[in-house]
């Protein structure tokens, strides 16, 4: 990689558009609420807007959260496999969203796209980013269009990425105590700097500006589909899954707790409407005994 640092003006600015036209589709998809804009400041430096849709027609929740903190220490979470950067100042910019529909038939999603740059005496920066995808009742020509922006949003920046990318967003996203995936995957990288800061930062720009590509057609397919109280009671049971993620190994949620961040904006992501049942199994040959063959890491583009 070049030496030549990243312009965190322009990633800041390119944020700024990201989380509007983001905004702005998912209000179209939605047809009757809006996003309602918290704007913050941090104490020990920078701040964000945290914009939240509620009870839509389409989405129960959603919410999309740009930040730009700074800070004076690097936090354990940050430092864990750079521990040459404990004790550097920092700063942070990342756009970050989960979206939790109201109908089951429609999958969760989150996305997220950062910048990490330290100003110590070995001054260091790192992109990172990807987006998964969490149905409770999965379509196979949903996942696959998924997967198909997917590659096409990383594979003009090299040979293989896109099974890199892939390969590590299954092994991230994965609930280690239900030896389960959080969902059917997508893309997941992080310490982006194998090439120069100016194309580290349009492969994040391409998955960023990937992302409604790959969702919107999903949630037009599927947000009329019927449903009644046995699918609705089997999305708020799965929702707890993606509830333990968050809160027991999700690194962002962890960096944005240890760094004294925004506790109502690092939790967005959970659902309003969850709960737990102990002991709980499907009904063999169910519609929802079938979800836990998506649950494992597969080759979609191949299948």
């Amino acid at each position: 990689m070049t030496t030549n640092p990243p312009d965190l003006l322009q990633m800041k600015q390119w944020l700024l558009g990201l989380q509007d036209a983001i905004c702005a589709e998912v209000e179209q998809l939605d047809g009757a609420a809006r996003f309602h804009e918290d704007a913050w400041q941090r104490a020990e430096g920078g701040g964000g807007r945290t914009r939240i849709l509620r009870d839509g027609a389409v989405f129960e929740q959603a919410g999309i959260g740009l930040s730009h903190v700074e800070g004076t220490q690097m936090p354990p979470s940050a430092t864990a496999h750079r521990p040459e950067l404990a004790g550097q100042p920092w700063t942070a910019l990342g756009v970050s969203l989960v979206f939790h529909p109201r109908n089951p038939h429609v999958p969760t999603t989150h996305m997220n796209v950062r910048l990490f740059a330290t100003r110590g005496e070995q001054p260091a920066w790192w992109f990172g980013g990807g987006f998964d995808l969490t149905p409770f009742y999965p379509v196979d020509a949903d996942v696959r269009h998924w997967h198909q922006v997917a590659h096409a949003a990383v594979s003009p920046f090299g040979e293989g990425l896109y099974e890199e990318f892939k390969t590590w967003c299954d092994r991230y996203f994965f609930l280690k105590h239900r030896n389960e995936t959080r969902g059917v995957g997508g893309l997941f990288f992080d310490d982006l700097q194998r090439f120069d800061a100016d194309t580290c930062f349009a492969l994040t720009r391409s998955v960023g500006e990937s992302f409604m590509r790959a969702y919107a057609p999903i949630v037009q397919r599927r947000c009329n589909d019927a449903y009644g109280e046995r699918e609705r009671q089997f999305q708020l049971y799965r929702r707890g899954r993606y509830v333990e993620f968050n809160l027991v190994f999700d690194r962002g949620t962890l960096f944005g707790l240890q760094s004294g961040g925004r506790t109502e904006s690092i939790l967005m992501s959970l659902p309003p409407l969850v709960r737990w049942e102990y002991g709980y199994s499907p009904d063999q040959d169910s519609a929802e005994a079938r979800l836990a063959d998506y649950l494992r890491p597969r080759d979609w583009l191949k299948e």
